[in-house]
């Protein structure tokens, strides 16, 4: 057996991070700190709420249901869009420019991992009215600088 190679401890850190942004559908718990090369997160969604139809520059996604009933929206490698109901479990991964939105038919908790929160979310529909997620809209969304 090969002796691992040595790591610096002196810049490991024995933190826990989360933190809970509100959402019109619900609120999310974000679990990976805003610096690290991916995200993570939980994403409550209430019963009859939609997240907006969108689409992503930079960002990929992977969803899981954990708890509830759910369907996913997205687009086709037609470019048709299709409805897939979630099985829990079972992991449903969105590509950068393909268009997507969850919808809760019951209270729902959904695990997300993605690539990091990056680039622009293109909001082409929402319910909420909201802008287009953009990298100082985000910031602004989660209290961290004012635009």
């Amino acid at each position: 057996m090969a002796d691992a190679p040595y790591f610096d401890p002196s810049g490991f850190a024995n933190n826990h991070f989360v933190q809970r942004d509100e959402k019109p559908w619900g609120y999310e718990l974000l679990f990976a700190q805003p610096d690290a090369p991916y995200m993570s997160k939980l994403m409550h969604i209430n019963k009859g709420a939609r997240e907006s139809l969108q689409v992503h520059d930079q960002k990929q996604e992977t969803y899981v249901l954990i708890k509830g009933e759910a369907v996913l929206l997205w687009e086709n490698n037609k470019g048709e869009m299709v409805t897939t109901q979630l099985e829990p479990f079972v992991g449903y991964k969105t590509s950068v420019g393909q268009k997507h939105r969850l919808v809760a038919i019951t209270d729902c908790d959904i695990m997300e991992t993605s690539t990091p929160e990056s680039g622009t979310t293109w909001r082409l529909e929402d319910d909420y009215d909201r802008p287009d997620e953009t990298p100082e809209q985000r910031k602004k969304e989660r209290g961290e600088a004012s635009l």
